[in-house]
């Protein structure tokens, strides 16, 4: 892999699309956003009276059109966002540039997106600092990639992995088009692979801070993403299912070389409020997916035994995946009381 440092002094600059500079975030701060006028060539989120919502990239002499008329984008161009435009047919629309944790709701897909609820749990949870040398896999639409490169800063490195070419292809559009680079200019700190990563990280001889694991078999890599991690660095799988939680988590204790794996789901229930009208919201963000988080040991070193006993019937006759190492052995043939 390209030392990163040379990536960075080889990239030309992130675009600032006009606009006097000192108004606009530093582009060597590839953070994606932009401050002052609307510009050519940026993406505006459009939002109606009904909450509906479009994005556009704005371009002089093009022309937005819905079921309530149209109008121009120049209309648009050169003014501050958070304003309201009123179409040809009375439609009113709220005008703000869109924020990444919108962008990746309603971004092109190739695969299923990690939610911003997840992705910000990922990145607190993970400690995903300034810096940092992070690998995902897989890519999926780009979703996560875009929350770590902005977690990592262009100063770290983000490595990802995915195994289907036209994934990979819709996530680096979608990378490309969030940070704003020119054709084929990506963020200098991304670099993304096609392959499997329990074949293509070993290959790639990376010593790394953290993991994410955002397939449908982890457990199959944890020995790789082992010896890949840093001493004190953290492993983190995305998954969807009780019997893929079950089956990764296992799998982490029964290696031996990471500390007792943490396990929790993230909930998000919206309120309406309204004067005296106070009560939940009538939609809700429910499951998405479960995450993991466990971190890796130094070499040699083995976790505490945990003092508590497992529940009777845990490690029964009827189970049959991995087994923690410091297992009682009495616990798997004590009979499950109801």
């Amino acid at each position: 892999m390209p030392d990163p440092a040379d990536a960075r002094s080889e990239a030309p600059a992130a675009p600032t699309a006009g606009g006097p500079a000192s108004t606009d975030v530093p582009a060597e701060a590839w953070s994606g956003v932009h401050r002052g006028p609307l510009r050519a060539g940026e993406w505006v989120r459009l939002t109606d009276q009904k909450g509906r919502r479009h994005n556009i990239c704005l371009e002089p002499g093009k022309r937005f059109f819905s079921n309530r008329g149209h109008f121009d984008h120049d209309e648009l161009i050169g003014r501050e966002e958070g304003f309201t435009v009123q179409s040809s047919a009375g439609g009113v629309y709220l005008v703000f540039r869109p924020l990444l944790s919108e962008f990746v709701v309603s971004m092109p897909r190739g695969a299923a997106v990690v939610y911003p609820k997840d992705a910000a749990q990922i990145v607190a949870m993970a400690d995903i600092f300034p810096g940092a040398r992070v690998v995902e896999a897989g890519v999926g639409s780009g979703a996560l990639t875009c929350s770590l490169l902005r977690a990592v800063g262009p100063l770290g490195r983000v490595l990802s992995f995915e195994r289907r070419e036209e994934f990979a292809d819709v996530a680096r559009r979608n990378v490309t088009q969030f940070f704003g680079g020119t054709e084929g200019q990506s963020h200098p700190a991304w670099e993304l692979r096609l392959g499997d990563l329990a074949e293509e990280l070993p290959r790639a001889g990376e010593t790394v801070d953290r993991i994410i694991l955002d397939m449908l078999a982890p457990w199959e890599c944890v020995d790789v993403c082992s010896d890949a991690l840093v001493p004190g660095g953290i492993l983190v799988a995305y998954v969807a299912t009780t019997t893929q939680l079950s089956r990764f988590v296992e799998t982490v204790r029964a290696h031996g070389g990471f500390t007792d794996p943490h396990a929790w789901e993230s909930l998000v229930r919206d309120w309406h409020v309204e004067g005296l009208a106070v009560r939940p919201g009538h939609k809700m963000m429910g499951h998405t997916a479960f995450l993991v988080t466990a971190r890796r040991m130094a070499p040699g070193e083995k976790p505490p035994a945990k003092k508590r006993r497992p529940a009777p019937g845990a490690y029964g006759v009827d189970y049959t995946g991995p087994r923690p190492l410091d297992l009682p052995p009495q616990v798997a043939d004590e009979p499950f009381e109801s």
